[in-house]
């Protein structure tokens, strides 16, 4: 029952993922051309919002498989919202924007005092660690391959992740997004989609390693240790 009704909430948490989806990017690039905000909420008419929706649906019907805490639930929903809002941003304008990232934090870290799979400690020390890991790869980045090999939106998206996660699953949820942005990306290339010399988002997987860890970090977790 609780799976159903989540797949529902998940179509209904779509609608308003594309709706800001459309909005942010005419808020933050073209803010002579914004229309009325409700405006931009509407029902699905690109293949885009149909994959929304139905992306938003699944995975939350999945995070429902797990036990969780009455409080855990409805929080790791909204941050699986946050993270797919992040993910159809990325893909269509190669920007993560700061009025997703930083509320987003602050919400993850006020989360942490009433989830049951974090706390504050984890959760400021998960947000210090994903930040300088991908401060670090940023800087680098930008000495050996120049400005834009990977952008600051994604430091910002590592902290955001750390301090949903914590710093018990941050270093596995920044593992999978690097290897599911190196395995799709190489794949791409085989197939000839893209050449070396695109620029690819790569704020895209880091959110998806997030959403991978919110439903099965603890299975995940659990798999490493034994």
């Amino acid at each position: 029952m609780l799976t159903a009704v989540w797949f529902i909430l998940g179509l209904l948490l779509g609608i308003g993922i594309n709706g800001l989806a459309d909005f942010l990017p005419h808020y933050r690039l073209q803010p002579a051309l914004i229309r009325p905000f409700f405006s931009y909420f509407h029902p699905s008419r690109s293949r885009r919002d149909w994959l929304t929706l139905a992306a938003t649906a699944v995975f939350l019907a999945l995070l429902t498989t797990n036990t969780q805490h009455w409080l855990t639930l409805p929080f790791n929903t909204l941050y699986i919202a946050i993270l797919i809002l992040i993910i159809v941003i990325d893909l269509e304008h190669k920007l993560i924007f700061n009025q997703v990232t930083y509320p987003g934090t602050a919400v993850a870290l006020l989360g942490s005092f009433l989830v049951d799979d974090n706390s504050i400690g984890l959760a400021l020390a998960g947000t210090a660690v994903g930040g300088f890991i991908f401060y670090v790869i940023y800087w680098f980045g930008g000495r050996l391959f120049g400005d834009g090999a990977l952008g600051f939106g994604d430091v910002k998206l590592a902290m955001l992740l750390g301090a949903m996660l914590g710093f018990h699953r941050i270093f596995f949820g920044l593992l999978l997004g690097v290897l599911l942005g190196g395995l799709i990306s190489l794949l791409l290339l085989l197939a000839r989609r893209v050449s070396r010399h695109d620029a690819l988002p790569y704020g895209q997987y880091l959110a998806l390693g997030g959403i991978v860890m919110l439903i099965w970090g603890q299975e995940i977790i659990a798999w490493y240790l034994a």
